[in-house]
């Protein structure tokens, strides 16, 4: 069921700080770039290729710098105000494209559909795309859906896709998609909530889905029980048109930016 014909859309910027270097170096362009946390203690972010390597998300530098060495991977310290100055000029060019923005973190914004006079959602989408990289040269994703939590779920989709947009307004593929997808990659399910509710039998997104939303709110609270009727189709989150906070330019949470 699809609550009031909503579209949200989620777009995030691809290996973000890595793509930053590549904007300020393009010749690191289709080659390995890492770039290390403060005092260039782990690795935090990854481009494509350095993933391909097996080079670990948050490892210690030490503990991967043979492995760095050997594939010729391009290594670069954490340059916070840098990537701030870059997702500013991301946010204000997603914001002159679409209506109802939300920035959400450095590299993503929600914004929603509905109310475009453009039928064809997609192809908006796309524009969006390769205007952002005919601006600034950084690679988008963007996801596509009823709710905020599966235009989520859309957008890591995306990123494996030729377009790098994906649609998963269909209820049918949202089945599809949902019954392989694990407790953890939700929005909103952490390690610890997902081992709560593999207790109580649920054991995937799609069964998570179908659960008995006062069941999962006693086991996670209200949270869990708005993500049950996200993952419906039955919007819950509203986009909210804030003014980011400046610590998300200098936060250090091991997030593949």
């Amino acid at each position: 069921m699809v609550s009031e014909n909503k579209i949200f859309a989620l777009i995030d910027c691809n290996n973000f700080y890595a793509s930053c270097e590549r904007v300020f170096n393009p010749s690191l362009r289709n080659k390995p770039v890492v770039v290390l946390s403060n005092n260039d203690g782990c690795v935090i972010a990854r481009s494509n290729e350095a993933k391909s390597l097996n080079i670990p998300m948050g490892a210690p530098f030490f503990k991967c710098k043979k492995l760095i060495a050997d594939n010729q991977v391009h290594v670069f310290s954490s340059n916070y105000t840098y990537y701030g100055n870059m997702s500013d000029r991301v946010m204000r060019s997603i914001s002159m494209l679409v209506p109802n923005m939300e920035v959400y973190s450095i590299d993503e914004s929600f914004f929603r559909l509905d109310n475009l006079a453009e039928k064809d959602v997609t192809q908006f989408c796309c524009n969006i795309r390769n205007k952002i990289n005919q601006w600034l040269s950084l690679p988008t994703s963007i996801g596509i859906s009823s709710t905020k939590t599966l235009s989520k779920i859309a957008n890591h989709i995306a990123k494996k896709t030729t377009s790098g947009v994906f649609d998963l307004r269909d209820e049918n593929l949202q089945t599809e998609i949902l019954s392989q997808l694990p407790l953890q990659e939700i929005w909103g399910i952490s390690t610890g909530s997902a081992d709560k509710l593999h207790k109580i039998g649920i054991n995937n997104a799609r069964s998570l889905r179908d659960a008995d939303a006062k069941l999962v709110r006693k086991v996670l609270g209200i949270v869990g029980e708005r993500i049950v009727y996200e993952l419906r189709g039955i919007s819950c989150l509203e986009i909210q048109e804030i003014e980011r906070k400046k610590n998300l330019v200098g936060e250090r949470v091991l997030f593949d930016f």
